[in-house]
């Protein structure tokens, strides 16, 4: 049972690393806690709670938690402090004993932490101690699923379809840290669009782990969520955060061509282009069927925009392959890479290749990559100049520059002095006319 009289007027603190999926997660946890009273410290008030979710994708990600954990302790001299997400589970022993930290959270047990900090705060207040580690660490046990459909901003918000991961990548820890493969009910998720809806939201996100696996958990498909979706009155536009190739579906594709509100926007991992480096990463598709997938979208939406993540550097990947790599993705109609750097991962399969890439030509083949990616993304604004297109503006500090994105995610910029905010979170008409000062946006005219 929660006392909520012991939330009320308290203030918290959140700090919030990684993934989409994690900042959703937090917001929700935010949500949660306003209910009860929570309100959030503003800039330079001391916190009562403070919440630090966290990532462990790489050993650099680790490594910004330990900080940020040290940060909110000292920032926060005597306030509760709660770490969850990735990296508290997969180190949950080595955070607990990091000075100041209360209590810490595993995958399982985050869905329940208003009930944790409850128990928690009646326990300091009869003298107690606090609740320490709460998690479990097999894989298995990992069966929790903590809904979230968090604002972005007024314009977008981020709705939270699935969690976990069945395909043990042998250089990822995420099953290990997230567990297997889980979702909610459409019904769920549709009400909790709607409930956007209402709150004035006209763009969903939706975020997971692996999307395109839904349905693990309740029987149904990543398309009948999309169909009934599709189906929501207030919603105008929504985005998959990111599909893995094997499980974008023709069906899929075909929906989204002609569907009301799902965006010709698609955000594909291929991690490598050479065939031997997706075998060493035990991935579930080869280069030809990446490849397939990408000429299917652009048959059906030629103007789609589509971004790619790559990883340079990991083990097994020789100068030969990363020049496949490179001419595969110099080959293919993309928009965008997400270029990230291997990184080794504690009691992960990839260790066991023999085959290791030195930093200094991690970093030249992420240079190379990202070098590539601002050719395609520049040709691809390059293309839709004097063209007309439908933004979705959001809200923009005074005097500021005003943006907003296409259907198709083209980034546009109305110089302040044309900026209004009347024209937050509305869908307006523009022509197309000319790169911005940093070609990271093109200019546009109200029509």
């Amino acid at each position: 049972m929660i006392d909520s009289s012991a939330f009320q007027g308290k203030k918290a603190a959140y700090f919030t690393l990684g993934c989409k999926l994690n900042f959703a997660e937090t917001s929700a946890f935010a949500k949660m806690l306003q209910e009860l009273g929570v309100v959030a410290a503003q800039k330079g008030e001391q916190a009562d709670i403070c919440l630090i979710n966290t990532c462990s994708v790489t050993e650099v990600a680790d490594h910004k938690c330990r900080q940020a954990i040290h940060r909110m302790v000292r920032n926060h001299p005597g306030a509760f402090v709660v770490v969850t997400g990735c990296y508290a589970q997969l180190e949950a022993e080595a955070v607990s004993r990091i000075e100041g930290v209360d209590l810490v959270l595993g995958s399982d047990e985050k869905a329940n932490l208003v009930q944790f900090l409850s128990d928690a705060f009646v326990a300091r207040a009869a003298g107690g101690t606090s609740a320490g580690v709460a998690f479990r660490q097999k894989t298995k046990d990992i069966r929790s699923f903590a809904p979230s459909c968090s604002r972005g901003n007024r314009t977008r918000y981020f709705l939270k379809v699935q969690d976990g991961c069945d395909y043990f990548c042998t250089y990822c820890t995420i099953p290990y840290a997230r567990g297997f493969s889980r979702n909610p009910s459409v019904a769920s998720l549709v009400e909790q669009a709607r409930q956007a809806a209402a709150e004035g939201g006209r763009e969903i996100v939706l975020t997971g782990v692996n999307i395109g696996d839904f349905g693990k958990t309740t029987g149904e498909r990543f398309i009948d969520l999309v169909r009934a979706l599709d189906q929501v009155e207030g919603i105008c536009r929504f985005r998959i955060s990111s599909l893995e190739p094997d499980l974008l579906s023709d069906e899929l594709i075909d929906y989204c061509a002609s569907s009301r509100a799902f965006m010709p926007h698609f955000h594909i991992p291929l991690q490598s282009g050479s065939d031997t480096v997706l075998r060493l990463m035990h991935r579930h598709y080869d280069s030809q069927l990446f490849a397939d997938k990408i000429r299917r979208v652009k048959a059906a939406m030629p103007d789609a925009f589509i971004g790619v993540d790559v990883m340079v550097g990991c083990r097994g990947e020789t100068p030969e392959c990363f020049e496949e790599t490179y001419d595969f993705l110099q080959s293919l109609d993309i928009t965008q890479l997400h270029v990230f750097p291997y990184s080794e991962r504690p009691g992960t399969a990839a260790l066991k290749i023999d085959y290791v890439v030195a930093d200094r030509d991690k970093k030249l083949r992420s240079k190379r990559l990202l070098a590539l990616s601002d050719q395609k993304t520049e040709a691809f604004y390059a293309r839709h100049i004097g063209h007309e297109a439908e933004v979705l503006f959001e809200k923009a500090p005074r005097g500021k520059a005003m943006h907003g994105f296409t259907r198709n995610y083209v980034r546009v910029e109305l110089p302040p002095a044309v900026a209004d905010p009347s024209l937050d979170n509305q869908l307006v008409r523009v022509r197309l006319t000319a790169f911005n000062h940093d070609r990271t946006a093109l200019l546009a005219t109200i029509i």
